[in-house]
């Protein structure tokens, strides 16, 4: 399906969501989008062949050399990375864990790693758990609960004892998107290495790893309409570098040094289609420039969304707070009820099937720098495929939930 930019039909992209069909308003986006058909149809084609191990000799073996290769430099385009230097990973946490096992192999005590209170769990808990187990120290960037902003002063934690530096570009819960690359100037400066976590930012912008500064990036296909699988982009003169455990038969050549086991080839082409996908939405000569170009397509038919959202949520002000408050943030929405339980409120949007979550979303350390209860809260997340008819129906839901 090929649509012509500049304009973006929505109703146009909607109908290549099979699941849509359900009448569901899905605002629980940033947990994971729904598939779109030519995904799906990518993973059946793949999947049931001729697909073999990879190899030249033949159609099935050609077939899963394609599936790699065409994964790699989608999600290399995805990003602005090179091809060479993309991982496939069960997840972007399982990524993340493998990575920080490899590098805490070269800390040692007195060694500093710094995280943030923006990110989720999975680029906390790794880094927290690699050092401790080497005896490394861990500083932390925070979070200004006031305006959900990273607070910059907390930049003075990077020094020339820091190893790693691990921060999202975009909060899954608040949808705060911090400097990255002023963080990672600082880093570099220290002479530290830079992991980000990018799989809520990927949903709704073109990352570029080198203007970010990023010498590590994580992504999450299912969040932009792929299959559940994650990918991680590095330099590939970086990770000849690094030396994970792996069999002594198996490759160990990067990237597949870090791939264990087979792959999943289906998924592979899942992924390279919903990037294809997204390229199709945008203009220009090369994937990369139609990738950036349908970002800002999509991230200001979200705005659009988001502000009417807000607007309304302004109007309820008096039953509820709204934590996203970043100059510079997606289009995910984080709020509390002065009186009510949230859950109570997913559930009462759920009964007109209106898919509005409540949690916490891994979030834990945002949680606990915004000092709020776990499960305190409701997580509304646009996607490209919203459109006005489910922000109504969410504004009609919450007004009635709130008696307003």
């Amino acid at each position: 399906m090929v649509f012509d930019a500049p304009a973006f039909d929505v109703a146009a992209f909607r109908a290549g969501f099979p699941s849509l069909d359900s009448g569901i308003a899905h605002f629980d986006n940033p947990g994971g989008t729904q598939t779109p058909r030519v995904v799906g149809d990518a993973i059946a084609r793949t999947l049931t062949g001729p697909l073999s191990q990879r190899g030249a000799a033949t159609l099935s073996q050609r077939n899963a050399e394609d599936a790699v290769a065409g994964f790699r430099s989608a999600v290399a385009d995805l990003v602005g990375g090179d091809p060479r230097g993309v991982v496939h990973g069960r997840s972007a946490t399982a990524l993340t864990y493998d990575v920080s096992r490899t590098l805490a192999a070269t800390w040692a005590a007195g060694d500093e790693v710094v995280v943030s209170e923006l990110d989720h769990d999975a680029n906390v808990r790794p880094w927290v758990q690699a050092a401790e187990r080497v005896g490394a120290s861990v500083r932390w960037l925070r979070l200004d609960p006031a305006t959900g902003e990273l607070d910059l002063s907390s930049l003075d934690v990077i020094g020339e004892r820091t190893r790693l530096v691990a921060l999202t570009a975009a909060s899954n819960l608040l949808g705060t998107r911090p400097p990255v690359a002023t963080v990672a100037a600082r880093a570099h400066e220290a002479g530290a290495l830079v992991h980000v976590d990018a799989v809520h930012h990927a949903a709704h912008a073109a990352p570029d790893v080198a203007v970010m500064g990023a010498d590590l990036l994580v992504c999450s296909p299912y969040k932009f309409f792929g299959p559940h699988c994650g990918a991680l982009v590095a330099d590939p003169a970086l990770l000849e570098t690094l030396r994970p455990d792996k069999l002594v038969p198996s490759s160990d050549a990067v990237p597949e040094r870090f791939e264990l086991g087979t792959l999943p080839y289906e998924l592979l082409a899942g992924t390279t289609a919903a990037v294809d996908l997204i390229a199709s939405l945008g203009s220009g000569a090369s994937r990369r420039e139609r990738l950036v170009s349908a970002a800002g397509l999509v991230a200001a038919h979200e705005l659009r969304l988001r502000e009417r959202i807000e607007e309304a949520l302004g109007s309820l002000g008096d039953h509820l707070t709204l934590h996203s408050r970043a100059a510079d943030r997606t289009s995910t929405l984080f709020l509390t009820f002065h009186e009510r339980r949230p859950v109570d409120a997913y559930e009462h949007l759920a009964k007109r099937d209106v898919l509005v979550p409540a949690g916490t979303f891994y979030a834990h350390e945002t949680f606990r720098a915004l000092r709020l209860p776990v499960d305190a809260g409701l997580r509304i997340g646009l996607a490209a495929y919203n459109d006005d008819g489910d922000v109504d129906r969410l504004i009609d839901g919450l007004t009635d939930f709130l008696g307003a």
